[in-house]
């Protein structure tokens, strides 16, 4: 006897929440839970406003389809909807038992350029010294000074940086301006800092800044290839599709000599625990890119170790169907 159910849920962000220059005040999803005979599984599906190629009315069809079929009996090939994809492998693998228990939770820290408080936070992670930075979000010249204090003060620090494709050639060259070039090797690398992979690939040889390669991983013409001064891809994986794709994809890193990163796609608490098991699973060596439960005000069904945010239950979901 097969059981499954849809529950639709939404969180209230902190106000100064920014993507893409929209800000986002709720996150909004659904999780599903599959049940069959003694065994059962969760799995998120929530597409992030401004990054996810569906909405999340076509993210709702395609996981309720699924899930009407396989409810019925019936074994029905994953949705080509990224973020249904991965909810509902991801309960499927709870469900069979293929997603490991273990997780890694330590998360790079998301960072505002006061050492201080960096400090506090490092000094509690084990192993490496991993930060993260936004950038683009200010003037570029701003970015690079925030970046080379905290380089300068930390010296253990390994930073990595995100510009989202933000600058134009001219805007990264003022950053790099900034940063020492005795401190740009410890800079694990800068995520997508021009608006093209050929401006991008510039930028690391011009200025020894390794960069790394996010967006686009979800382009038709991508491939993974060695490359010099790109050192590693981001991940996400509620962006990417099945947690087949992204073993996949980690695979395909791995066999270039590419780190590649296990990175939030702001989910819910009870998402990013899963990602925290993938990150064990697929880069048990890697810093996984999880710190961004601080942006929501609550957690949901599971709780995130150490978080003192509240956690709500099964109850306060909105059941679908």
């Amino acid at each position: 006897m097969r059981r499954a159910q849809v529950y639709r849920w939404q969180i209230l962000m902190d106000a100064g929440v920014v993507l893409r220059e929209r800000r986002l005040k709720t996150r909004d999803g659904f999780f599903v839970y599959l049940q069959q005979g003694d065994q059962h599984g969760w799995g998120e599906v929530s597409p992030l406003p401004g990054f996810s190629l569906e909405s999340l009315d076509e993210a709702q069809a395609a996981l309720l389809a699924w899930a009407n079929e396989w409810r019925a009996g019936v074994d029905p090939a994953l949705p080509d909807v990224p973020s249904a994809a991965f909810g509902i492998s991801c309960a499927l693998a709870e469900l069979d038992g293929s997603l490991p228990a273990e997780a890694d939770y330590r998360a790079a820290p998301l960072c505002t350029g006061d050492p201080d408080e960096l400090f506090a936070l490092l000094s509690a992670m084990p192993g490496e010294k991993v930060a993260k930075i936004k950038v683009g979000l200010y003037e570029a010249v701003r970015d690079g000074m925030v970046a080379n204090l905290l380089l300068e003060a930390i010296p253990d620090l390994r930073l990595r940086l995100d510009a989202n494709r933000a600058w134009t050639p001219l805007k990264a060259q003022q950053f790099a301006k900034y940063v020492n070039p005795a401190y740009r090797d410890r800079i694990a690398f800068l995520e997508e800092p021009c608006k093209t992979r050929d401006d991008s690939r510039a930028f690391a040889l011009d200025t020894g800044i390794a960069i790394a390669w996010d967006e686009s991983l979800r382009e038709a013409d991508f491939v993974f290839a060695a490359e010099p001064g790109v050192s590693a891809v981001v991940i996400k994986p509620t962006l990417t599709g099945s947690l087949e794709k992204v073993r996949e994809q980690v695979s395909a890193a791995h066999a270039v000599g590419m780190t590649a990163v296990i990175s939030s796609s702001i989910e819910s608490s009870l998402g990013l625990t899963q990602l925290a098991r993938i990150a064990a699973w697929l880069t048990p060596h890697t810093v996984p890119g999880l710190d961004t439960l601080n942006l929501m005000q609550t957690q949901l069904i599971r709780q995130w170790p150490g978080s003192t945010l509240p956690c709500l239950g099964v109850e306060a979901l909105e059941p679908v169907r």
